[in-house]
């Protein structure tokens, strides 16, 4: 790969022309520019942003960076870091990720980040939580994308989930269901308590007791997806349900319901309604019938969360992100 020293005896200029061409090109006379540009064509030079750090320039100065916990290594966040790129790159500036692991010392991460000189950080994770935010990150315009502060005030985006269960659960009563088995994920997550107020007050709008419902609960754990068809079980005695429909947690638990549901030979929508929630990329179409469930924002997330950054807001609110219900054929 060709040098800064490559252009330059190319060029036949020194390496300080050659660094003004890459990063002051104005201050340059159009034909030593030029003839420096010739080089770099030439030789395909790639400028070493490492290098530009070691002489102290700002290597990166319309960057995000992003601080990924657990966001990249799963399909269903995926768009966050997907959009933010995306964002980023519509608006001239760059963007890089770090990714962090449970298991990852947040100190270290931080300042690998922080390496890299970036004008602001997004701080991102796989499912809504609350996550203490290294004061590091608080040095740099700072903001959090499908997840809240702990501790200090930082301004973060989320899916607004009471609204996104509320609108779904609102339509599946509307269709005539009045009998919902509801799988949820596990009790602690934000989302799961969200997603239950929004239940309730579809319900209590209904007529309904949101409390004699049939409520059950995951345990934390992809393992216990494995756990949905006792649940189901317990209420299908001779594998006839007590329920009319189902509000599962997410998009998996719908697709463990749909086998269990046809395997006793019923139907979808006519004996049982599905409701799912997450709109998981690239399945909910694939449902037979379709399943109507609930979109996760989590590509307007990450356009929102880097909108804050290259526009230079300053606001430190929670901005609760609008949670489409989608109308398809399981209810």
């Amino acid at each position: 790969m060709a040098s800064l020293k490559d252009v330059a005896k190319l060029a036949n200029v020194s390496l300080m022309t050659v660094s003004r061409a890459l990063n002051s090109p104005e201050r340059l006379k159009p034909d030593t520019l030029a003839g420096v540009q010739a080089a770099i064509s030439e030789l395909n030079y790639v400028p070493d942003l490492s290098a530009k750090k070691v002489r102290g320039a700002r290597a990166t100065p319309n960057t995000v960076g992003v601080l990924a916990l657990d966001t990249v290594t799963t399909p269903f966040s995926v768009e966050i870091t997907l959009s933010i790129e995306e964002t980023a790159r519509a608006h001239g500036w760059n963007s890089f990720v770090v990714n962090m692991f449970s298991d990852d010392s947040p100190e270290t991460m931080v300042d690998l980040l922080l390496s890299h000189r970036p004008s602001g950080i997004i701080y991102t994770t796989m499912g809504l939580r609350q996550v203490p935010v290294p004061p590091k990150l608080l040095s740099l315009p700072c903001v959090l994308a499908n997840c809240e502060s702990l501790h200090e005030p930082v301004a973060s985006y989320i899916p607004d989930d009471e609204q996104g269960q509320y609108e779904g659960v609102k339509a599946l009563l509307q269709a005539g269901y009045r009998r919902p088995l509801c799988l949820h994920l596990p009790a602690q997550h934000l989302a799961t308590i969200r997603r239950r107020k929004g239940l309730s007050r579809a319900c209590r709008e209904a007529g309904i007791d949101p409390d004699t419902l049939l409520h059950r609960y995951m345990d934390f754990g992809d393992e216990h997806y494995r756990d949905i068809p006792a649940m189901m079980a317990a209420h299908m005695p001779q594998g006839k349900p007590t329920f009319d429909c189902v509000v599962c947690g997410n998009d998996r638990v719908a697709f463990m319901v749909y086998q269990i549901l046809l395997a006793q030979g019923l139907r979808i929508p006519q004996d049982v309604g599905v409701l799912g929630y997450d709109n998981m990329v690239g399945i909910g179409d694939l449902f037979l019938p379709p399943l109507s469930t609930v979109q996760l924002p989590h590509y307007e997330i990450g356009r929102l969360s880097a909108l804050h950054i290259i526009n230079g807001d300053r606001h430190r609110e929670t901005v609760r992100v609008e949670s489409p219900w989608l109308q398809r054929e399981s209810m």
